[in-house]
């Protein structure tokens, strides 16, 4: 019986019609998107976006021809096709330098004098090849199950039923093996850095942070992240000799030492038990005295960016307590894909467990409640409040940077933003409840009173972490028109193409220049807590010390 299928040998020239597809998109993944790109990277998209489109072209002609259309087959053909592409490609690398330079303009980085378009080959093409290779090996081990097939159901359904089982075979293999190996191995890795103590970092000897003498949370235990954040800056001498004494107002009210609760991963089994070591650390530290009271959601890793809560303590000089429950070890991005469950699970407990302490307080007495969070630690934080169980007693605010394109509420607020207002700085109603924060600062609300709650996103529209549009696959995102003054004019939607670019820029969007991208600045952190908390005594001549301050330590 004659086999029905048939597919390509392996190292069969390349379908020209689909290689001129690959090739544009080889040289539109090289044009300008939101970030800088290394040559590296820059390689590994503009490659990644050849195999996709050339393999939708492919797949749309097989199609074509399954439903009975004819392929044109000449010699010339694949001779030109092959020209065309080599040209298109060819095009695109000595353009590379001068698109890197119109987005590193607008970023405020000096112009490069080259992208490194030989870099960016190299990579492309090792790219390319083995995933060709492996997309002809899938065909030959459809072709075969479908000819199998074909001795006892009809043609397409045999082709059916070849797909299914390919598709289920490398999805197992792919997901079930080797992603669970490499997602062990991360993981291992992640939890011996974690676990690292650099010999030049003896414990605190303050009693206002965790894993001091007294704490009921140890030194080792803290891991990386935690003793990072515990012995960060400032100390109560660095919030006096930068903040002084702000005016008559404050002048008895002196320097405090910044109460600062960290709970590593490995302090407990369960997010209910580490939520119940951070709250017995609270009222340990005395932190219920205190003016303000944050509950700082860390990233994946349990990072808490350092600018994100001194700008508070040296704005409150010291009259601030501040906790954080680490939920993972492994890069927010990973941890979102692993156990996107996990952290809001964390942050839930820790969030009520605190809550329902603070809300028995004397409301006179108690510190104003505010939430925060960095990326993932934004998301998380956004999950962590049910808005049923705190309509009695709301927190005071909540300050999100960076939020992932992930964030419900985040999500929920911008679309409904108020016509005319762009979704990369949405205004929302009367911005009584909630605003939104870029380089250029908070819009105008005219003169619209805070409520009763106050919530505020800073986001940069450079971030891809929050601006990555899934649907940017088919059409362009909302952010692009009108676009920012950090979006490069030269940024323009492609179909697939743009979706791949985004993803490229939401990997690399944490090594970006201060201000640009995932790198958020200690200034606009200065801005927001002011928006927020309105700290007293502060002008504007000692504020621009502050601000200067952050400007010299390079934050």
């Amino acid at each position: 019986m004659a086999r029905p299928f048939a597919h390509k040998p392996l190292f069969d020239p390349l379908v020209p019609v689909a290689f001129i597809a690959g090739a544009l998109a080889f040289t539109t993944a090289l044009t300008p998107s939101l970030i800088p790109r290394t040559g590296a990277l820059q390689g590994l998209l503009a490659g990644t976006a050849f195999v996709a489109v050339y393999a939708l072209v492919v797949v749309l002609g097989g199609v074509l021809h399954w439903l009975g259309l004819p392929r044109w087959r000449s010699s010339w053909l694949f001779w030109a096709g092959r020209a065309a592409a080599a040209a298109i490609i060819i095009y695109g690398l000595t353009r590379v330098t001068e698109w890197q330079n119109v987005v590193n303009e607008v970023a405020g980085m000096p112009p490069v004098e080259t992208a490194r378009p030989f870099i960016i080959a190299g990579v492309a093409f090792a790219v390319i090849v083995p995933l060709v290779a492996l997309g002809r090996l899938v065909q030959a081990i459809i072709v075969v199950a479908a000819n199998r097939m074909a001795h006892f159901l009809p043609a397409r359904l045999a082709l059916a039923g070849a797909l299914a089982l390919t598709a289920t075979l490398f999805w197992t293999v792919g997901n079930g093996v080797l992603g669970g190996a490499l997602l062990r191995a991360l993981d291992s890795g992640a939890q011996q850095v974690d676990a690292l103590i650099l010999a030049d970092m003896p414990p605190p000897t303050d009693p206002a942070v965790s894993g001091s003498t007294g704490s009921f949370l140890d030194w080792e235990g803290l891991g990386a992240a935690g003793r990072a954040r515990v012995t960060a800056y400032p100390s109560s001498e660095q919030i006096e000799t930068i903040a002084g004494r702000q005016g008559e107002a404050t002048l008895q009210s002196p320097v405090l030492s910044p109460v600062r609760v960290y709970v590593g991963l490995n302090a407990a089994e369960t997010p209910e038990e580490r939520a119940s070591l951070a709250l017995a650390e609270l009222i340990r530290t005395d932190a219920f005295s205190r003016e303000v009271l944050v509950i700082a959601t860390p990233t994946g890793t349990g990072f808490v960016h350092p600018a994100s809560l001194s700008t508070l303590e040296y704005l409150w000089r010291g009259d601030v307590a501040t906790v954080s429950v680490q939920y993972s070890y492994l890069p927010s991005w990973l941890t979102l894909l692993v156990d996107p469950g996990y952290g809001a699970e964390s942050a839930r407990a820790v969030f009520r467990t605190i809550h329902d302490y603070w809300r028995r307080l004397p409301e006179d007495e108690r510190p104003r409640l505010y939430l925060h969070g960095l990326s993932l630690g934004s998301r998380n934080s956004e999950l962590s409040a049910d808005v049923w169980n705190i309509l009695a007693a709301p927190y005071d605010g909540a300050f999100w940077v960076g939020p992932t394109f992930t964030n419900p509420l985040w999500q929920e607020f911008t679309a409904r933003r108020n016509p005319g207002s762009p979704a990369w700085r949405p205004v929302v109603g009367q911005g009584s409840l909630v605003r939104f924060a870029t380089q250029q600062g908070i819009p105008d609300h005219g003169d619209a009173p805070w409520g009763p709650v106050r919530i505020l996103y800073l986001q940069y529209p450079s971030d891809a972490i929050t601006f990555f549009s899934p649907d940017s696959l088919w059409r362009p995102p909302e952010w692009l028109s009108p676009r920012a003054p950090d979006v490069s004019p030269a940024f323009r939607w492609v179909p697939v193409v743009t979706f791949l670019q985004l993803f490229a820029d939401l990997v690399a969007a944490f090594r970006t220049p201060i201000g640009v991208g995932h790198a958020y600045a200690a200034r606009h952190y200065i801005e927001g807590w002011i928006a927020l908390t309105e700290p007293p005594g502060w002008d504007e001549e000692r504020l621009e010390d502050l601000r200067q301050f952050y400007t010299t330590i390079g934050r």
